[in-house]
């Protein structure tokens, strides 16, 4: 499997079939852990998580997650997604409720001042401003995602160095 970039996607993943069982691969991670400095790798049950140190970190700089599931005896499914920190994600996504309750509540409230024959000008322009607010987020988002693509493409590529050993 290759990653490019047109394949790229605000939180991209992938699924790989692997010709070894999900022990075996998480052991071959388990033994890059001991191996090598490069990297955080993360083990927990069946899930790897790959980061970056913190020397080399920035804001938007992605971890990969990977999970590993049993097939068979002899096969393993490998599950990965790209996000960023949990702390920037969850952040992010807190804005976006807020701006999405904004905007909610000022509809309510200017649908309500409408029926009463009230002036709703105000309540409109929140509303936009919130739409306007919305959009800026989003392209916030692809411009960090943006900006980590190479910090993706070097997770990917030290994964992929790891399970074809």
């Amino acid at each position: 499997m290759s990653l490019h970039t047109d394949e790229i996607v605000l939180r991209p993943r992938f699924k790989k079939e692997l010709p070894q069982s999900n022990t075996d691969v998480i052991q071959l991670f388990a033994d890059a852990k001991k191996q090598q400095s490069e990297y955080i790798i993360s083990i927990i049950d069946d899930h790897i998580f790959l980061k970056l140190p913190k020397s080399k970190q920035h804001f938007w700089s992605p971890q990969l997650h990977l999970e590993v599931n049993e097939v068979n005896h002899e096969t393993a499914m490998l599950h990965g997604l790209f996000g960023p920190n949990p702390t920037v994600w969850t952040m992010f996504m807190f804005f976006h409720f807020i701006v999405g309750g904004l905007f909610i509540g000022f509809g309510v409230w200017a649908y309500s001042n409408w029926t009463l024959d009230n002036e709703f000008a105000i309540q409109i322009g929140v509303m936009v401003l919130m739409v306007i607010i919305w959009i800026g987020m989003y392209f916030t988002g692809r411009i960090g995602r943006d900006s980590s693509k190479d910090q993706m493409h070097e997770l990917h590529e030290f994964m992929e160095k790891i399970i074809n050993a």
